[in-house]
């Protein structure tokens, strides 16, 4: 029989705990709007505790009570939990899961075989040229490993994405712990990792990524679902091929998912990359379909659950991103289950996070303030800043001369307007160096073509708008140019991500306009970087102060 808790009760859990004042067990306890059922079994007449009521696996919040955590505002309306039902019959609760051990994340390791990747996967990683794990692939995969859901935070470029991609391969298709021969492959209904991305080019980027490690002969055990292509088409694949992982936009995986030819009810994997975008309002109500179908058998919660007693459940959460505002801490903590966030050498819990180590002092949070400790922990380290002053019509020519300056071989320039890209590519032709504008209005096959002779050395700069500033992951890319400014300083760190990846030097140039200095002179103070006066002159980047570069822009 279930009862709800009453007055009575309190009064007698105050009584069963010797020498404590009820009181001080309201500021030690995070109790929720509503208190979770209980059972009361046969053989259940102990004395009422914390213990019986399922307490005993809240976090402490030092100094802060969980009623003073601000609420969001945010365009995307993050669900609220349902309650944990607790069951005291059994000796253990279902829900329970193996406590966070923060020795098994060993951040030194040397090799990806420290990090408990079965052999066959660490003898693909070796024969792509992956030998040493980066720090946040050190600290992910260990904790995902132990089936905990996490939020995993680190600057563009560290290598996040395999830091979720190698758990899961270790668990799920021909590369994991205990071989999965081809005719249970074929048997497969449900996929069971399902990958989300804000944007197609992201998509695509970590559908690439899987298909390097699963190699030619298992490739299709991941599929993309994305915007912009022939949805028959990716249908028809899911159909035919019984893909483990399906990687895709929200809008393409929702749209499908509703014909009834996705199916995600079992499946064990949930990631959201790029957290920060998919909160965004066009991606709520697709999201909130991904959230319920995904890992989510009819009638159940919004919590994870399971029944089997191996503390195994419906699904684990994987959230990335390179900044964490607190509109992605409050989804975190609605979407998943006890999640720990995961940094470079760091693994706390989520709950043990105050919002003072988020929101900045003294200012209102919202769903886009981002602290600039954030926004600068999302920067790559070794980039190099700069800004030079030019005048709107020199700004194309200032970047060619910039590209030969620096002798760059990869150059990834943006502008905020796409009817802009084919100018700008026009002059740099002309000029003997060759370009290829990239945005979202041209169709799937002639990005990829774009993006291939990028990567192969053919095109030399490519010119894109915002689009390409989250997804484009192209580790030799040496050099970042703005030619048009950056809305914020988010928007600049994501674009400088772009260079300097997986520990490797980069440059990033900004060319504005004289009445654009003081956004230059915000987003250094933003950002926290020094963003420093040049010049290019005789083939060469000199750095000068403000008025000399003022100087030399009105020559």
């Amino acid at each position: 029989m279930q009862v709800v808790v009453s007055t009575r009760a309190l009064l007698l859990l105050r009584n069963s705990i010797s020498g404590t004042k009820l009181s001080e067990v309201y500021r030690r306890v995070p109790f929720r709007r509503h208190l979770p059922l209980f059972s009361c079994g046969q053989g259940d007449n102990g004395p009422l505790t914390l213990a019986s009521l399922g307490l005993q696996s809240e976090i402490e919040i030092k100094g802060v009570e969980k009623s003073d955590i601000p609420l969001m505002v945010s365009a995307f309306d993050v669900p609220r939990g349902k309650e944990k039902k607790i069951s005291v019959t059994g000796s253990k609760s279902s829900l329970q899961k193996k406590p966070l051990e923060l020795e098994v994340a060993p951040f030194a390791a040397k090799s990806f075989s420290e990090l408990g990747l079965p052999p066959l996967l660490v003898e693909r990683l070796e024969k792509e040229g992956f030998e040493v794990p980066t720090d946040v692939q050190a600290a992910a995969i260990p904790t995902i490993l132990k089936n905990h859901d996490v939020m995993i935070q680190s600057y563009t470029g560290s290598g996040k994405t395999l830091a979720y991609v190698l758990p899961i391969l270790t668990e799920v298709g021909p590369l994991k712990r205990v071989f999965l021969n081809d005719k249970e492959t074929r048997n497969r209904i449900d996929v069971e990792a399902v990958i989300v991305a804000p944007s197609r080019e992201l998509a695509m980027q970590i559908v690439r990524e899987v298909e390097r490690l699963l190699g030619p002969v298992h490739k299709k055990l991941v599929q993309q679902l994305v915007g912009g292509a022939n949805k028959s088409r990716q249908e028809e694949a899911l159909k035919k091929n019984k893909p483990a992982i399906v990687v895709g936009t929200p809008g393409r995986i929702a749209e499908i998912s509703k014909t009834g030819k996705l199916h995600t009810h079992d499946c064990r994997y949930l990631v959201l990359d790029e957290v920060d975008e998919l909160l965004s309002f066009n991606f709520r109500e697709d999201m909130h379909r991904i959230l319920e179908h995904v890992g989510r058998r009819p009638g159940a919660g919004t919590h994870r659950k399971s029944d089997s007693t191996d503390g195994k459940t419906d699904r684990q959460t994987i959230m990335v991103s390179a900044t964490v505002p607190l509109s992605v801490i409050r989804a975190a903590r609605s979407w998943s289950y006890d999640p720990v966030l995961v940094q470079a050498n760091n693994i706390v819990p989520l709950e043990s996070i105050s919002p003072s180590a988020i929101s900045p002092t003294g200012s209102s949070p919202n769903s886009n303030s981002t602290t600039s400790q954030n926004v600068a922990q999302s920067l790559p380290p070794s980039l190099e800043h700069y800004y030079c002053v030019s005048r709107l019509q020199h700004k194309v020519d200032t970047l060619r001369r910039c590209v030969h300056a620096l002798d760059a071989k990869y150059v990834i320039a943006f502008m905020n307007h796409t009817k802009q890209l084919k100018d700008a590519v026009f002059k740099l032709e002309a000029r003997g160096i060759k370009a290829a504008e990239l945005h979202g209005d041209l169709n799937k096959l002639v990005r990829s073509t774009i993006l291939k002779n990028f990567r192969n050395g053919e095109v030399r700069v490519l010119v894109t708008n915002e689009l390409s500033a989250r997804g484009l992951d192209i580790p030799e890319c040496d050099l970042v140019v703005n030619l048009g400014l950056p809305t914020d300083s988010v928007h600049y760190a994501h674009r400088a991500g772009r260079t300097g990846r997986l520990g490797r030097k980069g440059t990033v140039v900004t060319i504005c306009e004289e009445p654009e200095i003081f956004v230059v002179r915000k987003l250094q103070k933003q950002l926290g970087v020094p963003i420093q006066a040049c010049e290019f002159t005789e083939g060469k980047l000199n750095v000068t102060g403000e008025e000399e570069a003022l100087a030399a822009a009105r020559r």
